[in-house]
């Protein structure tokens, strides 16, 4: 039988990582005239695991604080497949859920971690247990000083665009213990089906936070930018928008299959053409030091998210 899947903090990444996961078990979901690349990207894998497999959830529990928010997980959880109508939410339960869980992904607010996993009977309910933490600036060192050492600690940072099954999952390295395989196999079935999973030291966290956790709001940036430039020479706003969006896309899905994004640049600009003109325009703007500064920045303020005295 298959495990019981609980995410403690149904946020939005929570939602995000949730629905993805649903949606790349129910079949159902993806049209049948459609090539696995179409679906998604390649670094992607659905499951081949039927839901006997006890490396594959069955059952799938969503935590909130507010019953305000349980009736918006209701109704996003209804516009999805049959698979994600059986989510159970559960309103100001955590320590319930997670006695009903096998693994539990954490996801409330970095500041709320303490607070959450320090609640009466919660160290016992976690006990011998998958915990996945995707919380910024929280370290193992600290999740497991508030957890029983029978507790098996994980840190993942997934990004949004896992609600689509193209999000890209860092994920540290797994403990040593009698079920490391099947923990290994359980973790990558999660943030495989939902995008790219790649393991990392710890120590590169705060930095993978400000690269692919809040990169998609970085990108918009620019993509918006490339699109209000098609607008001021005259395109309408949605066709700017579409082709800002498929142009970043198809020139990222290149470097994704080997391709320098050096070589990319190079052979589209041309001696006296207008990309080389475009381009040091955006020299001129230090666009390259601008956008590397704020990877910078954000990494900083990535390693400040889960100390209490420096919210």
């Amino acid at each position: 039988m298959g495990y019981t899947l609980c995410v403690l903090g149904c946020g939005t990444m929570g939602i995000a990582i949730l629905s993805g996961v649903v949606d790349s078990l129910d079949v159902s979901r993806i049209p049948n005239n459609l090539e696995k690349w179409e679906s998604h990207t390649p670094g992607t894998v659905t499951p081949t695991g039927s839901p006997s497999d006890n490396t594959t959830p069955s059952r799938f529990l969503a935590c909130v604080q507010r019953e305000v928010s349980a009736v918006k997980l209701k109704g996003v959880f209804a516009s999805m497949g049959v698979l994600a109508q059986n989510i159970e939410i559960f309103v100001s339960q955590n320590v319930q859920a997670v006695q009903q869980s096998d693994v539990v992904i954490l996801c409330c607010k970095p500041q709320s971690a303490h607070s959450i996993l320090s609640e009466p009977s919660m160290q016992k309910a976690l006990d011998g247990k998958l915990l996945i933490s995707i919380l910024a600036g929280v370290t193992i060192s600290q999740l497991s000083s508030w957890v029983l050492p029978s507790t098996k600690v994980i840190r993942a940072m997934p990004n949004t665009p896992c609600k689509i099954r193209e999000g890209m999952t860092n994920v540290s390295t797994i403990p040593s213990s009698a079920s490391e395989a099947l923990d290994a196999a359980i973790i990558l079935n999660i943030f495989s089906s939902i995008g790219r999973c790649r393991f990392l030291d710890e120590k590169h966290f705060d930095a993978c936070t400000a690269l692919s956790g809040s990169g998609p709001a970085f990108a918009c940036i620019f993509l918006e930018a490339m699109a209000d430039g098609g607008v001021m020479m005259g395109l309408p706003r949605a066709e700017a928008l579409e082709l800002a969006s498929q142009t970043l896309q198809g020139a990222a899905r290149m470097v994704l299959q080997g391709q320098h994004p050096a070589q990319i640049r190079d052979a589209v600009t041309t001696p006296g053409g207008c990309t080389i003109a475009g381009l040091l325009a955006l020299e001129d703007g230090r666009v390259r030091s601008t956008i590397a500064r704020c990877i910078q920045v954000a990494t900083e303020r990535a390693s400040e998210l889960g100390q209490p005295n420096k919210q």
